[in-house]
């Protein structure tokens, strides 16, 4: 199957705006499809990329540094795959290295290359977690999510202000209670 084109996508809006009884050929309209099918494409972009490619580049010389790595409130922009609307949140991101560790943009990167799809905030969790795992190779992962969802803030059961939290542990700081102390303390509010 072809992907479709920049003119079926903003054909789409047209109809969307058409469908909701509006008329896409006001003046307040006529570039919306336009812009609406760029705005889809930028916040669709985890599509155009493989983020676990942002891991591959890596530093050996840690002189010794074995203790946990964390960052902390990246700000995540995604999209409920049930209904299409924003989930907005940060992200809290550690990891215990063993021999090489990844610069802290790239952890962010990961973060935004996963979270810019149609997604669940778990399964988000977990693959921001599996692939540093994966790639890094680290002693333990750990990432905590909090996000408010707008398919419940906006809509059905208009709750504003629910945050869904979700964390995936890895290795250490799964097994270890000390360890998983450590990195959820440190994810705390402060």
């Amino acid at each position: 199957m072809a992907k479709p084109t920049q003119a079926d996508a903003e054909a789409a809006v047209r109809v969307l705006i058409e469908w909701a009884g509006d008329d896409p050929d006001r003046e307040g309209l006529i570039e919306t499809p336009a812009r609406v099918a760029r705005s889809y494409r930028e916040l669709f972009s985890g599509y155009e990329i493989d983020p676990r490619d942002y891991l591959q580049r890596t530093f050996e010389e840690v002189g010794g540094y074995d203790e946990l790595v964390v960052l902390k409130n990246i700000r995540v922009v995604s999209f409920c795959e049930h209904h299409m609307l924003p989930v907005l949140g940060r992200a809290h991101v550690g990891y215990l290295p063993t021999n090489r560790v990844v610069g802290i943009s790239k952890l962010a990167r990961v973060v935004h290359g996963f979270a810019r799809r149609l997604q669940i905030q778990e399964k988000l969790t977990a693959e921001i977690a599996e692939a540093i795992q994966d790639i890094l190779k680290p002693a333990g992962v750990g990432v905590v999510i909090e996000a408010e969802h707008n398919c419940m803030t906006l809509r059905g059961v208009n709750t504003p202000g629910s945050q869904l939290i979700t964390s995936k542990l890895l290795g250490v700081i799964r097994d270890d209670p000390r360890t998983r102390d450590e990195f959820l303390g440190m994810t705390r509010e402060t």
